[in-house]
């Protein structure tokens, strides 16, 4: 047994009551999924993927406690894509992988390249979200041919931005028992509202979103697998190597890219992202004013707007 399928599994109770708690709060945007597993043979693993809309594909990637529907807002605003939400390993209904041994950059082109494959679609867009964002930058780096443009939304691991105290303490052993709690949707708004999302928490714009994140974390055993994953990459306090990517891998990135940073977002400052998408041949910054760590929460609207219009821009 590997150190992942140790950690735990779903079990269909639970995963029933997590799937209800997804369809309410993809009604809430109007908006009905399908669903998706694609194989992944390198790793025994087969990885969930939810599909909404038709078009253009555009693979979404998400960040520590995103699954589905934690894209609703964004996806709302991309009608006429064909929006593919990948399910990381280990979180929600996607099997665990052991990271151990293997570099970020060639999980992502192994995991993504097989829902790639199962798209039988030549090239694709690709949407990351926080630790996401390594994903999207990790399938180009190795799979340049299988990406078009790639958006990446919020701060994320990089060597400029200090490792979050939240993930010192997943690592280590307190994290064991911190992962088996069940959060109530009190700490989990004081969870959200420390990533920058205050204003929309006062608004009840969250509503919703926290019901759903309540039943992830309880439900599902994705935060043990996100445990399993930072222990595989972080040694004391410092990101191992083949986790955050070299200078090197970044300059041989040359897609177009477009990074979107909310001004209240804690990973980083809008310098740090001045610099990192510097050393992106063909990169660009969007500072949205206000906005926080998931910047479609806040502003769907003008987040939606900037990433339809680079999308669209090279077609």
């Amino acid at each position: 047994m590997t150190t992942a399928e140790a950690v735990g599994a779903v079990s269909d109770r639970a995963l029933e009551r997590y799937r209800t708690a997804e369809r309410v709060l993809w009604a809430v945007y109007g908006l009905e999924s399908r669903e998706h597993l694609v194989e992944v043979p390198e790793f025994r693993c087969r990885i969930r993927v939810l599909e909404v809309g038709s078009g253009r594909p555009v693979v979404f990637v998400p960040g520590t406690g995103g699954t589905g529907p934690y894209w609703a807002p964004l996806v709302q605003e991309l009608s006429g894509f064909r929006c593919l939400l990948v399910d990381r390993p280990g979180w929600g209904p996607s099997d665990p992988i052991d990271y151990r041994g293997h570099g970020l950059a060639d999980v992502s082109a192994t995991v993504l390249g097989a829902v790639q494959a199962s798209l039988a679609a030549p090239t694709v867009d690709v949407i990351g979200a926080s630790v996401g964002n390594l994903w999207g930058l990790g399938l180009a780096a190795r799979r340049p041919s299988a990406v078009r443009r790639i958006v990446l939304l919020g701060g994320g691991p990089w060597r400029e931005v200090p490792i979050p105290t939240f993930f010192r303490v997943l690592a280590s052993p307190l994290g064991a028992i911190i992962v088996r709690l069940p959060l109530s949707k009190a700490a989990t708004a004081s969870q959200i509202r420390a990533i920058g999302h205050g204003p929309s928490l006062d608004a009840g714009r969250l509503d919703q979103f926290l019901a759903w994140r309540v039943s992830l974390t309880r439900e599902t055993p994705s935060m043990r697998h996100e445990r399993a994953m930072v222990q595989a990459y972080l040694g004391g306090r410092a990101w191992r190597s083949g986790f955050i990517p070299t200078d090197a891998e970044l300059a041989s990135v040359r897609h177009p890219v477009r990074m979107l940073f909310g001004t209240e977002d804690p990973t980083g400052t809008p310098a740090i992202w001045e610099r990192f998408v510097a050393l992106l041949p063909n990169a660009s910054l969007d500072l949205v004013e206000g906005a926080g760590h998931m910047v479609w929460w806040d502003d769907p609207e003008r987040v939606g707007g900037s990433v339809r219009e680079f999308l669209e821009a090279g077609a």
